[in-house]
């Protein structure tokens, strides 16, 4: 299987807490993902306090409106520092999210390193250019929406 990578960054206005508190609450991944995506949490998050081993399933339609099960586990907690979110089942063959954290002047550096895998390899890879524009898509509103929720950093 041939495995992509993504990576992105964005510091934003705001202190290291802020942001923790913000990105590892499952419950405010709806709030910064495309509309369209139709993004819905399926499963019972108890008190919304991520924790490594905790299962999460969504429904979700990526494509032509088509209600998809996603579940993913949380694997690795660092509190303030990084967490990594695994696919169990979904639409990808590996998907392995990384989310780091770090402090810089004036506000904080976020870091999102996602290895990816299609499904069907050989014949997934034909999908590639299309996956990784809508991939593209789906953080490039996140990064527009957590600018408007949170500030741009340096203004």
């Amino acid at each position: 299987m041939k495995i992509y990578t993504l990576a992105k960054t964005q510091n934003l206005p705001i202190s290291l807490e802020e942001a923790w508190d913000f990105f590892s609450s499952p419950k405010n991944l709806k709030e910064i993902t495309p509309p369209y995506m139709g993004f819905v949490i399926t499963s019972d998050l108890g008190d919304g306090k991520m924790y490594s081993g905790q299962i999460i399933s969504y429904k979700v339609t990526p494509l032509l409106n088509i209600p998809m099960t996603w579940v993913t586990e949380i694997k690795h907690v660092e509190d303030h520092k990084y967490f990594v979110d695994e696919q169990r089942f979904g639409p990808y063959a590996l998907w392995h999210h990384q989310h780091w954290f770090k402090s810089i002047e004036g506000g904080v550096e976020m870091r999102d390193i996602v290895n990816y895998g299609l499904p069907l390899d050989p014949l997934g890879r034909i999908g590639i250019g299309f996956v990784r524009s809508k991939l593209e898509e789906i953080f490039d509103y996140r990064f527009r929406k957590v600018e408007q929720i949170f500030g741009k950093y340096g203004s």
